[in-house]
């Protein structure tokens, strides 16, 4: 078992594994250059699974109502859905409490966005001469 089987398993309550898995599989299918890795994880924390592009472009945390997706440039995201939220300079959350309310072509829609957002900012970058 690898360790984000290992973490679906020990920190994802049963109901909200399927939302952990659609999307897993949407990224894998739709998106198979992301990079699928744990970051983080102390004593007192757990790490959580991340999606890297250039940088890391969302990140999954289990919730005890669900799970939250936050994407880490969700600030310069459009939102036709209405469904991310937050106070932060930069990311904004996306929270999914039920396998009804979760959707591919939503979460397709944020992650295409996250993806060219994060392609743009390393090519502007590199523009400037600077490191990534």
């Amino acid at each position: 078992m690898n360790k984000i089987e290992q973490f679906i398993e020990e920190k994802i309550k049963p109901e909200f594994r399927p939302i952990f898995l659609n999307f897993r599989t949407l990224v894998q299918n739709k998106f198979p250059f992301i990079q699928e890795e744990m970051r983080g994880g102390t004593e007192k924390y757990y790490g959580v699974p991340v999606y890297r592009n250039n940088k890391i472009i969302v990140t999954v945390s289990p919730t005890q109502k669900g799970i939250t997706f936050s994407f880490t440039e969700g600030k310069k995201m459009k939102d036709k859905f209405g469904k991310l939220e937050g106070v932060g300079n930069k990311s904004l959350n996306l929270r999914i409490t039920s396998l009804k309310n979760y959707s591919d072509a939503m979460l397709e829609y944020y992650i295409m966005q996250a993806i060219e957002i994060d392609s743009v900012e390393v090519k502007n970058k590199v523009a400037e001469g600077k490191k990534i």
